[in-house]
């Protein structure tokens, strides 16, 4: 049975991984519920053939998982992407048995949608990144607290104080007329708020050592208008350009190109694709916003589509999806 060639489908659990083995006519040789041990799984194939090619569905773990089967029992395996793979099936049904044996029988027939599988620096990067942006995510929250606590009271600051300034801050703590119990309130507030900026500050200062020898976060600093936070974001989602075949398909990916909403003679589209990265469509999209106050191509081309009566909204994605474009054929050169 050694010589049989075995394509592997995983459904991944925390608990358990079910296993599905199948031979190159897409008979099951077996199918059965595995520890979460890439030994385990490794040693269950083994015994009825070897692996061709492995598939496992892209969920927290299962990358770690793949890169185990990869590296230690040198499968090749490929991450799939569960929502393509949710469309596929052919029943309404979910049981682990029948997705472990869809993912077999995708790979089997090289019909498998795939999933990049990021190596293990740019997916603890990814951890450092998106963990910062949780941060500055609690911190802009705290601040609408603030001002909202601010507002019920009808406190008005000094025309001549901007929020957030040091000088409003210190209007705030002493001069701002609130009852007792949103005096407490108002300082706790306060106290997060600065709880929240030396962490910030901190995982800034571990993400400016973690990338201080990357040549692709080095290479995008020196583009105009991308500031350490746009490059460490598209360095940790991106991980590595020349994975792209193309610019349009990393604005896709990016999520700034345009969904097409055409039917017969009707063409249309409807606003920005929606499966992407919120995290990196949201970096992409503030640069397009600063892009035209550092360079005059991209000035020029605001004020052609504002002459046409674009919204505002509309000019920053059509300049993030031609900017990530010209960005592809900058970056696919550069080591990663």
């Amino acid at each position: 049975m050694t010589n049989v060639a075995l394509f592997v489908g995983l459904d991944y659990s925390e608990s358990g991984v079910q296993v599905c083995l199948l031979d190159r006519q897409g008979r099951q040789v077996a199918n059965r519920l595995c520890p979460n041990d890439w030994r385990a799984i490794a040693g269950f194939a083994a015994q009825h053939g070897t692996v061709v090619q492995a598939a496992i569905e892209s969920c927290s773990g299962a990358a770690n998982l793949a890169e185990e089967l990869a590296t230690r029992a040198g499968w090749s395996i490929h991450l799939a992407h569960p929502g393509y793979v949710e469309r596929m099936k052919q029943s309404p049904d979910k049981t682990d048995y029948q997705d472990a044996r869809l993912l077999a029988d995708l790979v089997r027939v090289g019909y498998l949608p795939r999933v990049w599988l990021a190596p293990a620096v740019v997916r603890d990067l990814r951890q450092l990144v998106r963990y910062r942006q949780q941060l500055a995510e609690q911190r802009r929250a705290t601040k609408l607290r603030v001002r909202a606590l601010l507002r019920e009271h009808r406190c008005q600051a000094p025309a001549q104080l901007n929020p957030w300034t040091k000088g409003w801050l210190r209007w705030v703590q002493q001069a701002a007329e609130v009852g007792e119990q949103s005096r407490w309130v108002l300082n706790k507030h306060l106290a997060e708020l600065v709880r929240l900026t030396g962490e910030l500050g901190e995982v800034e200062q571990r993400l400016t050592e973690a990338t201080a020898n990357d040549a692709l976060v080095k290479r995008l600093r020196e583009l105009p208008g991308v500031g350490p936070v746009t490059a460490w974001v598209i360095r940790a989602e991106v991980g590595r350009f020349d994975r792209f075949t193309s610019g349009k398909q990393l604005a896709r990916f990016s999520g700034v190109s345009p969904r097409n909403a055409s039917s017969g003679n009707r063409q249309a589209d409807a606003g920005l694709i929606k499966a992407s990265s919120p995290l990196l469509r949201a970096v992409i999209i503030e640069t397009a916003h600063r892009l035209p106050r550092q360079e005059i191509r991209w000035a020029k081309f605001r004020a052609r589509l504002q002459a046409a009566g674009k919204k505002g909204s509309v000019i920053a994605g059509a300049i993030g999806n031609r900017w990530v474009r010209w960005l592809y054929h900058q970056m696919k050169e550069v080591a990663a």
